[in-house]
């Protein structure tokens, strides 16, 4: 069986140990060693990355107790060598998952719910709870988390017998047998867990809490902790100044500049879509009792299209087909009072490198082909 370093110190950045073990699995080697400080993927925790006598660990995992290290070379059976995790990722990890227990832990004390899901992901962390909770809640959450972290209270890590087990309240999602190693924060959370922690609350640094959801029969909530909350916060930022700057508004107001902005923005779409109308009426007259018709319009939007295309084929009677476009790329709309339009939708994608479709009498796609080799086609229709 493997020594774990990670639980005796999860701090221990490098360390030396001899290889047990290594066999070539397709395009990586795995090392199994005497004694390592590489978590092996596991309880919602990614694996450890790193090197082993200067070759990269892509991957950590754990088989029958043993701490597989998949290298991306050899190592000699009884060598000695020196292992350094990733030690940006590990403790980027341990923040999370010191973080989301102490999160957990308040949530579940206050609601007496479960924590159902954890999944530690490359930007942000999701927790599954099978409870409802409101904004409210959540902000109201994050602020005991958050006191809780700077008052900076020490873990505490135990193996109790199954008699003290039988005893403790602690969270776990399935039943445990064997021995059980419990994490606590005290005051916070008791926790059946095998991930690696930071060993003070303080290092948590921050957590914030992203965003909550309707997640099946619970919610499920987007948490940064630490370094990423940092990270998160300074994207925003920076969004947040360029939009500023582009609204001529303070940082503060951006909000308010953006319903401005989206309210004018809603009276102009109104005022064209009224301009819109009586342009296509003013066409469509033009093409009154005409049968068939084929326009080819300048690019607007499929709303508009199809306005355009109904309009035409009310007046016109026939068959009407709208291309709008230019340079090669067009959408189209065709619209006819009765038959199957389905088939002529085939041929035009067919024999103008399009694709559409749609009801017998109405079709709608886009193509790519220039303006006269779309009359040359509707021309052979005729």
């Amino acid at each position: 069986m493997t020594e774990k370093l990670y639980y005796n110190d999860p701090f221990c950045k490098t360390f030396t140990a001899t290889v047990r073990a290594c066999v070539q699995e397709k395009d990586a080697w795995a090392v199994t060693l005497d004694r390592t400080a590489f978590y092996p993927e596991g309880g919602g925790q990614p694996a450890d990355h790193g090197t082993l006598g200067g070759v990269h660990v892509a991957d950590t995992r754990e088989r029958d107790g043993e701490v597989v290290h998949l290298c991306n070379g050899p190592l000699a059976v009884g060598e000695a060598v020196e292992g350094a995790i990733d030690w940006a990722r590990r403790f980027d990890f341990m923040q999370q998952h010191s973080g989301e227990h102490i999160v957990s832990g308040i949530l579940c004390g206050i609601f007496h719910c479960d924590n159902v899901g954890f999944h530690i992901g490359h930007d942000l962390v999701t927790i599954d709870f099978n409870a409802g909770l409101t904004a409210e809640d959540v902000l109201d959450i994050e602020r005991r988390a958050n006191q809780y972290i700077w008052e900076d209270h020490a873990l505490s890590v135990a193996y109790p017998s199954p008699e003290e087990l039988e005893k403790l309240d602690y969270r776990s999602k399935k039943a445990l047998a064997g021995q059980v190693r419990i994490v606590s924060w005290p005051g916070a959370d008791c926790c059946a867990c095998c991930g690696t922690h930071v060993l003070r609350s303080g290092q948590v640094g921050l957590v914030k809490l992203l965003s909550c959801q309707k997640f099946r029969e619970g919610v499920r909530i987007e948490m940064a902790a630490g370094a990423r909350t940092l990270d998160r916060f300074n994207v925003i930022a920076g969004q947040n100044t360029r939009v500023s700057q582009l609204l001529s508004a303070k940082p503060d107001a951006t909000a308010a500049a953006v319903e401005r902005l989206q309210a004018e923005l809603y009276a102009l779409r109104g005022r064209v879509a009224a301009l819109e109308e009586r342009d296509f009426a003013r066409l469509a007259r033009q093409y009154q009792g005409a049968g068939d018709v084929l326009l080819v319009e300048p690019a607007m939007s499929p709303e508009s299209l199809r306005k355009l295309c109904g309009a035409v084929q009310n007046a016109a009677g026939g068959r009407c087909a709208v291309f709008a476009g230019g340079e090669g790329a067009f959408q189209y709309a065709v619209s006819a009072p009765e038959g199957d339009l389905r088939p002529l939708a085939k041929s035009i994608n067919a024999a103008l490198n399009g694709r559409g479709g749609g009801k017998p009498n109405f079709v709608q796609g886009s193509v790519q082909a220039e303006e006269g080799e779309i009359a040359r086609f509707f021309s052979a229709l005729a």
